[in-house]
């Protein structure tokens, strides 16, 4: 009977036992803990996949510490922004080149871009300046100046709303001074390490003078699309359009750009730029073309 006892007393406390996690090596978890203390992502994600293949049956303590300096370290990054104030937390992008000739022609030609951003929680706002500017021999034959303000709000993890307010002036195609204002919605389309895709969309009020002194409103409707391929570590392409509609008048600015790291806060970018106004005062042409190979720094 006390045999018996002891046979049912070892049977039940089998399973019990086989259900206990095998304890993580102190040696494997010192290193995983070494890691998460450095805070590279990278290093912590290398340690842990080696710790899982060479402890399979530790797997889920591995990951419970990789869960835990996730949540820690997105508790602390959510704090520092929402106690940072305004002028804090600000990223910028200046993009600059240009060119000089002399001889049997004088020419100059300069074009730039300045952008500054700042990514909180759910909101975003964005400032961005663009010059071009090009004489040849005395005569003025382009300048373009555009500044822009666009604040958005994130309320979901793919879907926004956004405002924008734009100066622009362009002489070659008769505008001395043109508003821009519009308010909508946007989608993130696609969101991957390779590639990322969105778009936006609302109506838009514009207000133009020109050159000759008339002045004029119109009501339309504006959309907007930017794609970021990371085509390598050291390579990304580009492209932004924005296309505006409104009675009888259609215009649509796109650019196209391919980007190669210099050096960790340098780039070369080459780019192309598309213009289109179907109304135009000063000019026949109502498409124009500018092709731009220029350095861009980030801070």
């Amino acid at each position: 009977m006390r045999a018996c006892l002891i046979l049912m007393s070892f049977l039940f406390a089998a399973p019990a036992l086989a259900a206990d996690p095998v304890l993580l090596p102190s040696s494997v978890r010192e290193m995983l803990e070494a890691a998460i203390a450095n805070g590279s992502e990278t290093e912590i994600a290398t340690v842990a996949k080696i710790a899982r293949q060479t402890n399979p049956a530790s797997g889920d303590e591995i990951q419970r510490m990789v869960n835990s300096w996730k949540e820690r370290t997105k508790a602390t990054h959510d704090t520092v922004i929402r106690e940072a104030r305004f002028t804090e937390l600000w990223t910028g992008r200046v993009e600059a080149g240009g060119f000089r000739s002399t001889g049997s022609t004088s020419e100059l030609g300069l074009s730039g871009t300045a952008t500054a951003t700042r990514a909180g929680l759910q909101w975003t706002h964005k400032l961005s300046a663009t010059a071009d500017y090009r004489r040849a021999n005395g005569v003025t034959s382009r300048e373009r100046y555009l500044a822009s303000y666009e604040p958005r709000y994130q309320f979901d993890p793919r879907g926004f709303a956004y405002g924008l307010t734009q100066f622009e002036r362009d002489t070659s195609i008769g505008y001395d001074e043109r508003y821009t204002g519009s308010v909508g919605i946007g989608y993130k389309l696609i969101v991957s390490q390779p590639l990322d895709l969105q778009v936006d969309i609302g109506p838009s009020v514009r207000h133009a003078k020109y050159l000759t002194g008339e002045r004029e409103t119109k009501l339309g409707a504006r959309g907007s699309m930017a794609a970021v391929w990371r085509l390598s570590p050291t390579l990304t392409l580009k492209q932004t359009a924005a296309g505006y509609a409104e009675s009888e008048v259609y215009s649509l600015n796109s650019l196209t750009a391919i980007e190669t790291k210099v050096a960790a806060r340098l780039s070369a970018a080459l780019s192309y730029n598309v213009q289109y106004e179907s109304e135009t005062l000063l000019s026949a042409r109502d498409l124009d073309t500018l092709s731009r190979l220029t350095l861009t720094y980030d801070f």
